[in-house]
């Protein structure tokens, strides 16, 4: 089995709905909707001694609740591979800068192997990073860039449905309801290849200053891509490079 843990409840589900159906077996996944940030699942784990376990962080949270997914026993390695998909949240008022900064450094350090605690995934500044690009492909995709100022005031949200050409999610994610017709399966496949390569170039910049596929896949480590991004843009500028985490996780998976 593999345990998916989004940040959200809505979008961060119908968009791997559609990541499930052309790439995943659905019967070997169990999704899981966390309802809020990656700095409250931080504290949570702290109040388990930091120890890391996922798994067992989220039976807990979900004893007595009739929809609950997991086992009363279920731990961790009863899992194949976990993955976690959070949002950096650069407009965060309730922490300072530094406070995340640290914390998003050691959630990484802990959840940085899928086949042990899970391994954590970070969208820049937040999930509706995926839409923040023009006609596919965006050749200048590399250069876009957020500040925080902006974040908090203007909401990156609406930044994305001004600038984005795409006025919703449909251009990536198909509807489920009944079978997709072959041309469009293969159209939203081309969109998540497109996206796929430019993600995977910008961050391949930010890491080693050169674009396009990395030889070494490490060498774009979400450890790496956040420390970039601290050194290159978070600390220097108050910015962040818009960046999602999805094209960048079917990159890591699949292996091509």
């Amino acid at each position: 089995m593999i345990l998916f843990v989004f940040e959200g409840k809505k979008r961060e589900p119908d968009i791997f709905k559609t990541l499930e159906f052309l790439f995943f077996p659905k019967e070997q996944n169990i999704v899981y909707s966390f309802g809020n940030n990656l700095y409250e699942l931080y504290r949570q784990l702290q109040e388990l001694d930091g120890a890391g376990d996922i798994v067992s962080l989220l039976r807990e949270i979900n004893k007595g609740n009739p929809d609950n997914p997991f086992d009363e026993d279920v731990k961790s390695s009863d899992f194949s591979e976990i993955f976690l998909f959070f949002d950096y949240d650069f407009q965060n008022k309730f922490l300072t800068l530094e406070q995340m900064n640290q914390q998003v450094t050691e959630m990484l350090d802990v959840f940085d192997d899928e086949t042990e605690n899970g391994k954590l995934y970070i969208n820049y500044p937040m999930l509706e990073a995926i839409r923040y690009t023009k006609a596919l492909p965006d050749e200048q995709y590399v250069t876009y860039t957020v500040s925080r100022t902006d974040c908090c005031v203007k909401g990156f949200k609406n930044l994305v449905q001004r600038f984005s050409a795409y006025g919703s999610l449909d251009f990536i994610v198909l509807d489920l309801r009944r079978k997709p017709s072959t041309i469009k399966k293969v159209e939203i496949e081309h969109n998540w290849e497109l996206l796929k390569i430019q993600s995977v170039s910008k961050a391949n910049l930010l890491c080693n200053e050169v674009t396009g596929f990395p030889s070494d896949k490490d060498s774009i480590s979400q450890g790496k891509v956040f420390q970039a991004q601290l050194s290159k843009h978070i600390l220097p500028k108050d910015e962040v490079a818009i960046l999602c985490a999805f094209p960048i996780f079917i990159f890591d998976y699949f292996k091509r």
